[in-house]
């Protein structure tokens, strides 16, 4: 059987995990949850297994260096340079077209956590198959509360592994939420994908033709430096970006899900992280780093790379220290973070 192709998708602004997460090197090269980033536990997730084959990774010119340093080495490893951020379809039509038509390419975000990677390889096995037999496959996570903050993927016929998507449904309201956590039929779109690449190019030729023949120009008039490979800009400034499930998912009448229950996570926020690092919490959920001291403190997330935090009396609250910044903000402010002006005009 061919090996799996991962593309690992990088890229951010640097905004939602402001102010540790900044411009010049945002959440996926920034080691949230243990010694390794997010970045190196995507590579990591695919290395040492003979099914898939070594990853290409799409990235913006500003980051390159810190993906060629953080592969460290890793065999066979692509990383194509996109001249500008065009959203994720582009990208992934990059990844498409620089691999032979039959590869099956697993796309998957660079700052997303995994806890199972057991689980998360079986879910890639059983999307790669529905891939092959040209079905445009994205991984349901298996929700577990009625979140507002993901976009949802409803289940229809069965397939081999997996399902058919009966619906779409952008980001719903908690009611609506709480609707489709109850109905069982709902999972989260967790923003990783399985293709053919031919496929998946002929799809986005169906129903993008003008971002399909950019794209297409982009590659053939690119060039090749050593393992990394960089589009031509001219073409590729002229595509109107827009996001792989707007441009091709949505409108495909292959869509197909496979059910993942892997102990994913976007980090999306600061409360997404506080979430992921709740397993070393102490007895009244406060999760703390470097120099800080809680007083009657619950599901409080603290962080210092300096100065000394104390707190007294709160709750639901994250309190980050990061340099000269300093940011405080309740759980349920979390998703507004990176509206703030510190860190939208970095």
């Amino acid at each position: 059987m061919l090996a799996i192709h991962p593309v690992i998708l990088c890229g951010g602004s640097g905004t939602r995990l402001w102010p540790v997460s900044r411009k010049v090197c945002p959440k996926p090269f920034l080691p949230l949850l243990s010694e390794e980033t997010l970045f190196e536990q995507a590579v990591r997730r695919v290395a040492g297994d003979d099914r898939f084959a070594p990853p290409m990774v799409v990235a913006g010119a500003d980051h390159a260096d810190l993906v060629t340093a953080q592969l460290s080495g890793t065999p066979g490893a692509r990383l194509v340079i996109e001249p500008m951020a065009k959203n994720t379809a582009p990208a992934i039509a990059l990844a498409a077209a620089l691999l032979p038509e039959d590869a099956v390419m697993l796309v998957c975000p660079s700052d997303h956590h995994i806890a199972d990677s057991t689980a998360f390889r079986a879910a890639a096995l059983a999307a790669a198959a529905l891939a092959r037999e040209d079905y445009l496959v994205s991984f349901g996570i298996a929700a577990d509360r009625p979140e507002t903050g993901y976009g949802y993927l409803r289940r229809g016929a069965p397939l081999a592994g997996g399902y058919v998507i009966r619906q779409f449904v952008e980001k719903p309201d908690l009611a609506r939420a709480q609707e489709y956590l109850a109905s069982g039929e709902y999972s989260w779109n967790g923003g990783i994908f399985a293709f053919r690449a031919g496929h998946l190019l002929a799809e986005l030729a169906a129903h993008r033709p003008q971002m399909a023949g950019l794209v297409a120009a982009a590659v053939a008039g690119g060039r090749g430096e050593g393992a990394r490979f960089h589009p031509a800009p001219e073409p590729f400034a002229r595509i109107d970006g827009d996001s792989i499930d707007y441009a091709v998912m949505e409108n495909t009448a292959r869509a197909a899900m496979v059910p993942a229950e892997m102990g994913w996570s976007d980090i999306g926020n600061w409360a997404a992280l506080a979430d992921a690092l709740a397993g070393g919490a102490d007895a009244q959920g406060n999760v703390v780093r470097g120099s800080v001291d809680l007083a009657q403190c619950r599901d409080v997330l603290a962080t210092t790379d300096g100065p000394r935090i104390s707190a007294v009396g709160l709750e639901g609250v994250c309190i980050i220290v990061s340099g000269d910044e300093v940011l405080v903000t309740t759980r349920e402010g979390a998703q507004a973070v990176g509206k703030l002006p510190g860190a939208t005009n970095q």
